[in-house]
């Protein structure tokens, strides 16, 4: 799967544009302010019906302009797909694919989406919700069939909770938690073997690309799950076991909505004990990763969103981060401020910009003016 073309209105400080993408390298280029990271964003909403930066879809829209428009066209053999989202000051948010309503079953129609940028480092030295969420869409992406097994956890447990809510305003009996234990036993004994079985599938080639990439020492990717049970009745007799301090805090405090995927090098914590330029690199292993999983798993590799991702990284390391590019068979679009961010020898596309417009590629002289 490959996205042939970005059509843009409205969107931030981007002028109205269609930008044409080749397979494999896209170099997204220009001085601050040119609107290159708003090309990835614009393209992530445009596949995935969000931003991947803010959770206000109407910041997306340009100072003036009643709405903000992405549209990606898709091409996966001979075959076409337009996915476009929209987001209107008036009406909300709006994604389609093919003029129809998005929903859970277009997931398979468009390429996963791995996404680096400065903001994304959350995931690494963030709290565990976030990578919980991360490893979930992963499971998603390389399982789509098993989807509904995260779904049905989630709304066991917001069923659980609110049941709890009830016992402890006297509404409802606590005999009534029996059968959303064993739901919830059920449901987390499948997620958390999902979960596992990901993990397992991007331990070594995390471990291969954080060394490539420059994080020195051992890398390793762990799922480390809340609960040990193995069955779904283990479970569901731990949560009952719990049930008194769950009654007192109001809300389920054990099962695998509190799992951790940790990401570690030299037997301490990347989010605790890295530098930013290593939880920079983590970051990275960890998408090489999961691109490699995917890859030999028969899924179409990911799309690959990396913005301003070789200001940290020396010649070295941007040498061995492009072959790893060009090796993985997928496309990529990476912003810069100048081409020369990317080896010489690195095939691609490029895409100039300035004042938020795609220009003819700028002359050296004049982008050394510029960057400075």
């Amino acid at each position: 799967m490959l996205v042939e073309r970005l059509g843009v209105l409205g969107f931030r400080n981007l002028a109205e544009a269609e930008l044409v993408l080749e397979p494999q390298v896209n170099l997204v280029w220009g001085p601050n302010g040119a609107g290159k990271t708003n090309v990835l964003e614009a393209l992530y909403m445009a596949l995935a019906g969000r931003s991947c930066r803010t959770a206000s879809d109407r910041e997306t829209i340009a100072f003036g302009e009643p709405l903000a428009r992405a549209e990606a066209v898709v091409a996966s053999g001979a075959e076409r797909r337009s996915f476009q989202c929209a987001v209107s000051r008036a009406d909300g948010r709006r994604h389609q694919v093919d003029g129809a309503a998005a929903g859970p079953e277009h997931l398979m129609l468009r390429p996963a989406l791995a996404v680096f940028m400065p903001d994304r480092l959350v995931l690494v030295k963030g709290p565990p919700a976030a990578r919980r969420a991360h490893l979930d869409r992963f499971c998603a992406a390389l399982w789509p069939a098993r989807v509904e097994g995260r779904r049905r956890y989630a709304r066991a447990l917001a069923q659980r909770n609110a049941l709890i809510g009830r016992i402890r305003a006297g509404e409802a009996a606590e005999a009534g938690l029996d059968p959303w234990d064993a739901e919830l036993g059920a449901a987390g004994v499948e997620l958390m073997a999902v979960r596992a079985e990901a993990a397992e599938r991007i331990a070594a080639p995390f471990a291969t690309a954080a060394a490539e990439l420059g994080l020195t020492g051992d890398a390793e990717v762990q799922y480390r799950p809340r609960s040990e049970a193995g069955d779904a009745a283990v479970l569901a007799r731990e949560l009952a076991e719990r049930r008194e301090s769950d009654l007192a805090r109001g809300y389920t405090g054990h099962g695998p909505h509190l799992d951790e995927l940790a990401l570690r090098f030299n037997c301490r914590a990347l989010r605790r004990y890295g530098s930013q330029g290593q939880q920079r690199v983590g970051l990275l292993a960890l998408l090489f990763a999961e691109h490699e999983a995917l890859v030999a798993d028969g899924r179409p590799p990911p799309l690959m969103l990396l913005d301003d991702v070789t200001s940290e990284l020396d010649p070295e390391r941007r040498r061995l981060l492009c072959e790893r590019l060009e090796a993985g068979r997928g496309q990529a679009l990476i912003t810069a401020a100048t081409r020369e961010s990317l080896p010489a020898s690195t095939p691609r596309n490029e895409i100039a910009l300035r004042d938020g417009r795609p220009i003819a590629p700028l002359a050296k002289s004049e982008t050394d003016t510029a960057a400075a």
